[in-house]
């Protein structure tokens, strides 16, 4: 079986400016690699809607086939991966951002302001995370149960 590629991408306007170190795309790349996935990135970029499209564009020009974003799910003026991220998706998949809150509600109820997507394009598959390391860690847990299986349709194997 081939590896599959993924990349990490980071939307903080802190961790750009190395306010802070980026703790939730360093456990994200820990985390898919655990899952057998040949990780590049984190690409920490500011909460900016070009920023974060120019790192999906090139995503996608490589063939990547997981694509993961964490931070700029919430509702501040200035969270803007999601509508960073729409443009890109050919097919949406609401059950992974439903399957991520459901997952997350009982430890945070907070978790269900989060408006990450989740979908396709091309063989590829796009996904939003907030950016707390618990929600990373959540996230982790649904893309285990999924996005092999995600990718296997993608690939035109049966289901």
């Amino acid at each position: 079986m081939t590896t599959r590629t993924a990349v990490v991408i980071t939307a903080s306007n802190r961790a750009s400016r190395g306010v802070y170190a980026d703790l939730s795309g360093a456990l994200l790349v820990k985390g898919l690699i655990a899952l057998g996935f040949e990780v590049t990135g984190p690409h920490v970029v500011a909460d900016n809607v070009d920023l974060i499209s120019a790192q999906l564009t090139t995503a996608l020009a490589k063939k990547t086939r997981l694509i993961v974003t964490t931070g700029g799910t919430g509702l501040s003026p200035t969270d803007v991966t999601p509508e960073a991220t729409a443009p890109f998706i050919e097919k949406l998949i609401p059950g992974f951002a439903e399957a991520l809150r459901a997952y997350s509600r009982d430890q945070v109820p907070t978790s269900d302001l989060t408006r990450g997507l989740a979908g396709t394009n091309g063989t590829s598959l796009i996904i939003n995370l907030p950016g707390s390391k618990g929600a990373v860690a959540d996230g982790l847990v649904i893309i285990q149960r999924l996005a092999g299986h995600i990718l296997d349709q993608l690939d035109g194997k049966d289901h």
